[in-house]
């Protein structure tokens, strides 16, 4: 059992860390006690702002003599509330936003370190310099932070081709609950020393251990690309159409992202300086993004030639390719919008699901019927990334309704029948987004007892005292659990 952290570790904290690194102000803590989606809120008694690795050791030392847990933070951006303290007060919420140093970035290597506060954004840029990218996009890239994307095994549009943040990262640093320091940058791609340290900290939320640098791989930067947007009928035709691409266009195809009509709508209503990229009405919407390297063909033109002739065969509606990049930019913006107008808009239940590829152009619209019919007045919203099956699927108000009312009385009927049909289909209640404290408890409902078995086992042999993010991924055991 973790305790409360005293004045005697406080001081100590206070000294390692210096006025930079250490506060206990309540305002500069109030910014990071609540989560992005400002769902919930916790306490911390003090803020740790390391400003190295060594720094994120001594204060694990520190605080596995004292038992007290530690909260680890980078951008605040978990839809899951991952990084958010409990309520009571007895964590440390520990920032790596100030560890932000790229420390290297290697066209030969293909490949950069970055520490765990290192924002996305600023990656791309490094890894720009050099003529290489990093890609993995989301639209919380001027936020997010590597440790975080790191420990929650981020998605994001690129995931068709490039995999998630599991692929593409080479190696880790990070500080075990010993307050041992695991270096495990050495970008090898081979190395066959047993278990893989490396991916059992990937999705593991500070669960294990606090990533402090990460070693990416980097691939050549894109020559050219080819961003349209097209009108469809059904979500089935979208995968019809992906997989007519892929035959024809290789691997061009990096982003096939699938939204309906109203949530296009919400865009348009509620984020300004957007307007409707197709001429008519269209029941589903898809935004594709092709690349080829330097001094390869133009994507544009295999792009062309292939939406032509879904248009022949009467498999899409209507398309429009991007002439330029500011048009491809504002073609990307309606698709990386949809969050933002959604919480304009109101409160939702929010799902991030995902279920095989063949699954999900029927649970776009089966799932969306069945829980409009189980929660009437509801209206589902689900949009997401069709190449590899991952749904935001998001259940708003009824009409006219309080949504916070709603949400307070409905929430979690709404999230638990949701999950259950995901899980009944064969899927996973989190795609991207991780568990946190919002999907603990359907994890620990759904979730096969191996799972939560072998999970619990590798918390309790690296974290024997519970103090690395406690309430977060792993679900305590049930009463009479244990005897079953």
């Amino acid at each position: 059992m973790t305790c409360a952290p005293d004045a005697t570790l406080l001081a100590r904290l206070a000294r390692l860390l210096g006025p930079k690194g250490f506060t206990v102000d309540p305002q500069a803590l109030a910014p990071w006690l609540t989560d992005w989606r400002g769902r919930a809120t916790g306490a911390a008694a003090a803020l740790l702002s390391p400003a190295s690795t060594e720094e994120v050791a001594a204060i694990v030392r520190l605080a596995a003599a004292h038992r007290v847990a530690l909260v680890p933070q980078g951008g605040n951006s978990s839809m899951v509330a991952g990084a958010t303290p409990p309520p009571d007060g007895v964590a440390l919420l520990l920032s790596l936003r100030r560890m932000n140093a790229i420390r290297s970035v290697s066209a030969d290597d293909n490949v950069a370190v970055a520490e765990a506060g290192v924002v996305l954004a600023d990656l791309h840029a490094a890894a720009a310099g050099i003529g290489r990218r990093f890609p993995l996009s989301l639209a919380a890239k001027g936020s997010a932070t590597i440790g975080g994307l790191v420990s929650t095994n981020a998605g994001g549009t690129q995931v068709l081709r490039f995999g998630t943040m599991r692929s593409l990262v080479l190696g880790i640093e990070a500080v075990l609950p010993s307050g041992d320091v695991f270096d495990g940058l050495s970008a090898l791609r081979k190395d066959n020393r047993g278990y893989d340290l490396r991916q059992l900290l990937v999705g593991a939320e500070g669960t294990l251990g606090i990533v402090t640098a990460a070693s990416l791989r980097l691939y050549p930067a894109v020559g050219a690309r080819a961003v349209a947007w097209v009108g469809l009928a059904t979500p089935s035709d979208a995968l019809t159409l992906l997989r007519r691409l892929e035959a024809t266009t290789g691997e061009a195809v990096e982003s096939f992202e699938i939204l309906p009509a109203e949530g296009l709508a919400l865009v348009l209503r509620h984020i300004p300086g957007t307007r409707a990229p197709l001429a008519g009405d269209h029941l589903w919407h898809v935004l594709i993004e092709a690349t080829a390297p330097a001094g390869a063909a133009d994507p544009a033109l295999a792009l062309t030639d292939a939406l032509g002739a879904a248009a022949g065969d009467g498999l899409i509606e209507d398309a429009v390719i991007a002439a330029n990049e500011t048009q491809a930019e504002a073609l990307w913006r309606l698709r990386e919008s949809m969050s933002e107008a959604e919480r304009i808009d109101g409160m939702a239940a929010k799902h991030d699901v995902s279920v095989t590829v063949s699954q999900m152009p029927r649970f776009l619209e089966e799932g969306k019927a069945a829980v409009e019919a189980r929660f009437p007045g509801t209206r589902v919203l689900a949009f997401g990334h069709l190449g590899d099956g991952n749904v935001h699927f998001n259940v708003r108000a009824p009409a006219g309704a309080d949504d916070r009312a709603w949400f307070a009385a409905e929430g979690k009927a709404v999230s638990s029948f949701v999950h259950d049909d995901v899980t009944a289909r064969g899927g996973s209640l989190s795609a991207e987004h991780g568990i946190g404290q919002f999907k603990l408890a359907d994890f620990a409902r759904t979730a096969a007892p191996a799972r939560l078995a072998a999970l619990r086992a590798i918390k309790g042999a690296l974290d024997p005292l519970g103090i690395m993010n406690p309430g977060k991924l792993v679900p305590p055991v049930a009463p009479g659990e244990a005897s079953q």
